[in-house]
């Protein structure tokens, strides 16, 4: 049976890992992925990708990186989504995964006008979402964890939009029948969350926003998980 691969495109701050650990374990829990099919590759790290023939599918973490530094790294991830793309492999991006493929895929991503979007946010589906086999059975409105400065600003030609927020109109998109990718962070769980607001709270106050306020509305989001757990079941990925 092949692996499944987790890209990891950077790690959680050191304080935030020590306690809750990291992307790829948060990834292994939300979307119930088999420990013994899980392949981890640090892209970060200069890890080398399999071919994408050779994988059952790949999800992409979120990074402190930023997409339009262009790393070399970066760049040539985005050669093998391109590649994966075209092999039709399941990929599931996550926040700086979600900004990377929209990218690779001709989409452009910069910083998110007004300062970082960062708390438990409702996140609204657009009217494609009805049609979506990954989005048809949720609720109109849910919510989600989020923690980003910079966003898809222009999607892909041919993407479709399936759900956004207030201030961000692309966090969810479907680029074909295999590729998904969200701008909010399904894996988190409450309490990793508040692991961020606390680490973010002086630049949310620079910014002018409130971080007491914004710590207190964070809840669970079992909507925003069964968003991965759907793509994971749907491909043959997860467990359960």
């Amino acid at each position: 049976m092949k692996p499944i691969l987790i890209v990891r495109t950077g790690r959680a701050p050191d304080p935030i890992r020590a306690r809750h650990g990291d992307f790829p374990h948060w990834f292994r829990l939300c979307a119930a992925l088999s420990p013994v099919r899980l392949r981890v590759v640090d892209v970060a790290a200069d890890e080398s990708l399999p071919a994408p023939k050779e994988v059952a599918g790949a999800l992409i973490t979120g990074s402190a990186a930023m997409v339009t530094e262009r790393a070399a790294w970066s760049e040539r991830t985005a050669g093998w989504i391109r590649d994966a793309m075209d092999a039709q492999l399941p990929l599931f991006g996550v926040c700086y995964g979600h900004q990377l493929m929209a990218h690779a895929l001709g989409g452009r991503v910069d910083y998110l006008s007004g300062g970082r979007e960062i708390g438990t946010l409702p996140i609204e589906l657009t009217p494609a979402a009805a049609q979506d086999p990954l989005t048809a059975r949720l609720p109109a409105s849910f919510r989600a964890h989020t923690t980003h400065e910079q966003s898809v600003l222009e999607t892909p030609s041919g993407a479709t939009v399936l759900a956004r927020s207030a201030r961000d109109p692309h966090h969810l998109l479907r680029y074909g029948p295999n590729a998904v990718s969200v701008q909010f962070h399904p894996e988190f769980n409450a309490d990793v969350m508040r692991a961020y607001i606390r680490r973010k709270r002086d630049a949310m106050q620079r910014e002018g926003s409130d971080p007491h306020q914004i710590w207190r509305e964070v809840a669970a989001t079992p909507v925003a998980r069964r968003v991965m757990r759907g793509f994971g079941l749907r491909h043959g990925l997860s467990t359960a």
